[in-house]
């Protein structure tokens, strides 16, 4: 037996079908004004899902990249600080060579011992370097002044190491301490107690006694196995830094890929979501054509 449908099961019908294309139709115009084709969790739970985790992933991805990027800086830096280190001790050997000449008269070692003090100055000035406000020579205890003029030779600085993450579980080192580059106290090549020893055999102690020129060349000595020893330092920040690059390169190339994989999820295609729209907009002119024939019967034409 046929079913009756009524009118008003007809007006229901056409309703509903007229809701739901202009629901389809508020779908495609929000996805075509954000671009997104995820604009609430409803419009894609799977996805959703998805999209939080690259979210996250390119989160911790960008925090590495800030990591590396520090890094990159403190090790240039460094490496800036141990080449004005490395000008500051070739001079002073320079000078050592010219003053271990006998031939030299008073007047010029008291030039030579005047550039020397100079030095010493400016070799406490580089062992007291900033870098955004934190003394790099001073290990982890970068808020304290490592070096004072009057007893650099005689101070330690802190031998802890700063370490940068710049991967899940991995860690890099990368300063330098001073202890590293200008010597422990009491080691017989400490940069400063090289000048300072320097500094008073360029005097004749007692006054009018001869300088001791074989004891100033003598210490050209330790100053090569300073030089040789920073040398290896400088090494050594070169091959940090050759590291952290590759790391650099290695993290964009995940945030490129996250990337992707993120606007696949969550991007719309807009060729796409206009062709629908369009197609949406004609069926809704359609059923508003269909509909207009059935709600247009009224009591009157049922009594004809």
């Amino acid at each position: 037996m046929a079913s009756r449908v009524t009118q008003n099961m007809l007006s229901s019908q056409l309703l509903t079908n007229l809701n739901k294309n202009l629901n389809n139709s508020q779908v495609f115009q929000n996805q075509l004004s954000t671009g997104r084709k995820i604009n609430k969790p409803s419009d894609d739970p799977v996805g959703i899902s998805f999209s939080m985790r690259y979210r996250n992933e390119l989160s911790v991805n960008d925090q590495y990249e800030k990591n590396v990027d520090n890094a990159i800086s403190w090790l240039d830096y460094s490496d800036t600080m141990m080449g004005q280190v490395g000008k500051v001790m070739d001079r002073a050997r320079e000078l050592t060579v010219q003053a271990s000449n006998s031939t030299n008269p008073d007047a010029a070692l008291e030039a030579i011992n005047s550039e020397i003090k100079q030095l010493y100055g400016q070799l406490v000035s580089i062992g007291n370097s900033q870098f955004n406000g934190k003394y790099v020579f001073n290990g982890e205890v970068t808020d304290v002044k490592p070096y004072t003029e009057a007893n650099a030779s005689g101070e330690s600085t802190d031998n802890g190491k700063i370490k940068i993450e710049t991967g899940v579980g991995v860690t890099m080192e990368v300063n330098v301490t001073g202890n590293e580059v200008f010597g422990n106290p009491g080691d017989n090549d400490n940069m400063f107690k090289i000048l300072q020893d320097l500094s008073g055999l360029l005097v004749p102690n007692p006054p009018g006694s001869p300088v001791n020129f074989s004891a100033i060349s003598g210490t050209l000595g330790r100053f090569d196995s300073r030089i040789d020893k920073n040398l290896e330092t400088r090494a050594n920040i070169g091959a940090k830094a050759n590291r952290i690059e590759l790391s650099q390169d290695r993290l964009a190339d995940i945030k490129l890929n996250l990337t992707s994989l993120r606007s696949k999820t969550e991007d719309a295609d807009m060729s796409e979501v206009i062709l629908h729209m369009k197609e949406n907009e004609n069926i809704y002119q359609a059923s508003l054509s269909a509909g207009s024939k059935i709600i247009q019967p009224s009591l009157v034409d049922f009594l004809r």
